[in-house]
């Protein structure tokens, strides 16, 4: 009998679980299946909190539809019919202390074609010409190893990035342009620019993928994403699920793992799917060895608040769905979701919902990063009566504070991890590190890595009948 355990019950680890259970239960696998769970509850980042009318997300408040992973997990769970799809509309910028419209044919702000580069208010007429070199230049130097702040700069010109990309792109992987490679963000810009000999021609030649991903182009549940996480665990029949209970440390036994938790307790394993933070994987694990590539990987934080009024949200600028911020601003926010628009199931009574969020990225976060949570309230106040004219006093309030939780893909990311699993493929063959520390922030990159990683132990068990 083998014993494989998942320590972090998030996404990714019960996900591993899952399709570990799945294996087993398919192909009679001798094998014993232990998760474990610091916190009292599954999930993670992802938790749904009810506070009258509202319906609010600790984490992510949707998964991407299209990633190929997503569709077969929720048929597994049977959660077809409690799937809602995100309601569609324009996106705006928050530039010069006022909304702009995002052009209807771009991608992360990037057009598709030269209508949506022309009708944009947040380029010049200088900008939109720069950004015309784009179909004269060939690409001779950028490889998706490239920065995507250069590489869009090179062709598109500063201002457009500056202006309109960057502050979208920014919103989305929690990071600086110019220190993310094409391979992290969006890699099949630089297979355009190859082919098309346009990045613009390139997306346009492509619209059809990405006009069907712009309409219901995000999923949730009717009740909150914990509908997921809630059936995913009831799902576990096969599995002895630990809440509660921390990992202190790791050590190696022979062939096997020895897994000491803090309440003294110890398991023994033969396979362990490290579905945790990477700085929570390399204190349990406590080999110096790993310790040059594990403190190459980099974290950003995030403030997150909502605010629930006892107003209409047919009071929000027609057919919006949201702004993202440029610095060059009067408010201290990243970006806001019009919640309550985006997603008609948060709100029974049809009244504004609002997300705000507080990026680390953003050069006012130093000073509220240590705020009260009544202070930082304060602030989202402020910004929602600077941006939406909206002077109201809350009803319902949820602050979520992820300090140094969210994983920062930079230039060398993908070669330390590759560093790190050679490494660990050494000296702790059978334990495998999962998460978005390390293979990709969005829920469905998460899901699949936990499925991938329960078909590689799948292959090893089985190969040791």
């Amino acid at each position: 009998m083998k014993t494989a355990v998942v320590i972090g019950g998030g996404i990714t680890g019960l996900s591993a679980m899952h399709y570990l259970q799945k294996l087993k239960k398919e192909q009679s696998l001798d094998l014993d299946l232990v998760l474990i769970e610091q916190q009292a509850e599954l999930g993670g980042k992802i938790r749904t909190v009810k506070d009258g009318e509202f319906i609010m997300e600790t984490g992510a408040d949707s998964i991407v539809a299209r990633n190929e992973s997503v569709m077969p997990l929720i048929q597994d769970l049977d959660l077809e019919d409690r799937i809602v799809y995100n309601g569609t509309g324009i996106s705006y910028l928050y530039a010069n202390n006022e909304l702009h419209a995002i052009p209807a044919d771009t991608v992360f702000g990037i057009p598709m074609n030269e209508e949506a580069l022309f009708s944009s208010t947040l380029i010049s007429e200088e900008g939109k010409k720069a950004a015309l070199r784009d179909f004269e230049t060939l690409n001779e130097n950028y490889t998706r190893n490239s920065s995507i702040g250069d590489f869009l700069e090179e062709f598109l010109g500063e201002e457009l990035v500056k202006n309109q990309i960057a502050p979208v792109l920014s919103g989305v992987y929690s990071g600086n342009l110019y220190e993310l490679t094409l391979a992290s963000t969006l890699p099949y810009l630089v297979d355009y620019k190859n082919k098309y000999g346009s990045i613009i021609k390139g997306l346009g030649e492509n619209k059809q993928r990405f006009q069907g991903a712009a309409n219901k182009k995000f999923i949730s549940f009717d009740e909150g994403m914990s509908v997921l996480i809630d059936r995913l665990e009831a799902s576990l029949d096969s599995a002895v699920i630990r809440k509660g209970i921390g990992t202190k440390r790791i050590s190696k036994q022979g062939g096997r793992y020895s897994i000491e938790l803090e309440t003294g307790e110890e398991l023994v394993a033969d396979y362990i799917v490290l579905a945790t933070p990477h700085a929570a994987a390399q204190k349990v694990l406590g080999l110096h060895e790993l310790n040059p590539e594990f403190d190459q990987l980099l974290d950003s934080s995030l403030i997150s608040i909502y605010l629930g009024f006892e107003i209409p949200d047919a009071e929000l600028p027609a057919d919006g769905t949201g702004f993202i911020v440029t610095q060059e601003s009067d408010l201290q926010c990243n970006a806001c979701t019009w919640t309550s628009r985006k997603w008609a199931h948060t709100s029974q009574k049809h009244n504004l919902l609002v997300r705000l969020f507080y990026k680390s990225s953003h050069p006012s976060y130093a000073k509220l990063k240590d705020l009260s949570e009544s202070k930082l309230v304060e602030v989202a106040l402020s910004d929602i009566e600077k941006s939406l004219k909206i002077k109201a006093a809350p009803s319902v309030i949820q602050v979520t504070n992820w300090k140094s939780l969210m994983p920062n893909y930079h230039m060398h990311h993908k070669s330390a991890i590759s560093a790190l699993e050679e490494k660990m493929a050494a000296l702790v063959p059978n334990i495998k590190l999962a998460g978005a520390s390390y293979y990709g922030v969005g829920i469905g990159a998460c899901i699949q890595n936990g499925k991938n990683l329960a078909e590689k132990i799948g292959k090893e068990l089985v190969k040791e009948r």
